[in-house]
């Protein structure tokens, strides 16, 4: 398995980079830069160090490699192509049209109406989309109310904390990083203020 590729980016184009390390040319595909914070808008010029954390795509008649600026949208894309019916492309536009927070956020919340936006998403694909990623993060006891970070460090109870934490275990953050972060949080705020906060405590550490 590929973890991640670091080199000189020769070149760039919609849903693509080709980064080369040590002779060898790699084309990832990549989200496209349609918002700040998408992979294609924080890659730099052609001719300068980039590094993509990556997904080896591997089926009988296709191989493909993907790359992405953040863990956090390499995690997304994952629980992406899990959901039956979302391929790999799909899941690239998708995170092409929203970035990764906005997209934990809409999963936290069933708000499945956003996804539509993006070419080839139905309401019916969306609504699957939403209902088994909660249904995983469910199975997996994901709950501002459950969880417990080592220690005495407790989430405060409530809707807007139980989103957020949500969302950020979406992004692929471990329970004891969104406990820790989440208790120091006001609970009154909002779902996406505290995600914002809590992301600017844990990338602090």
């Amino acid at each position: 398995m590929i973890y991640s590729v670091r080199g000189k980016l020769i070149h760039k184009e919609p849903f693509l980079a080709v980064v080369e390390c040590g002779g060898v040319g790699y084309a990832c595909r990549t989200t496209c830069m349609i918002c700040f914070g998408m992979t294609a808008s924080q890659l730099g010029e052609t001719g300068t160090e980039v590094s993509l954390y990556t997904y080896l795509y591997v089926r009988e008649d296709n191989v493909e490699l993907f790359g992405f600026y953040s863990m956090q949208e390499l995690n997304c894309f994952k629980m992406l192509i899990s959901v039956s019916g979302v391929g790999p492309k799909a899941a690239l536009s998708i995170l092409s049209d929203i970035d990764a927070q906005r997209f934990a956020l809409t999963i936290a919340s069933g708000e499945s109406k956003v996804f539509t936006k993006t070419k080839g998403v139905g309401p019916k694909l969306a609504q699957r989309i939403v209902l088994e990623l909660k249904d995983k993060i469910a199975k997996e006891n994901i709950s501002a109310a459950d969880i417990k970070a080592s220690g005495n460090v407790f989430v405060p109870a409530g809707d807007n904390c139980s989103e957020a934490v949500s969302a950020l275990m979406v992004l692929g953050f471990s329970q004891e990083e969104v406990a820790s972060a989440v208790s120091k949080i006001d609970p009154a705020l909002d779902t996406g203020e505290i995600v914002k906060q809590a992301l600017k405590i844990i990338g602090n550490k």
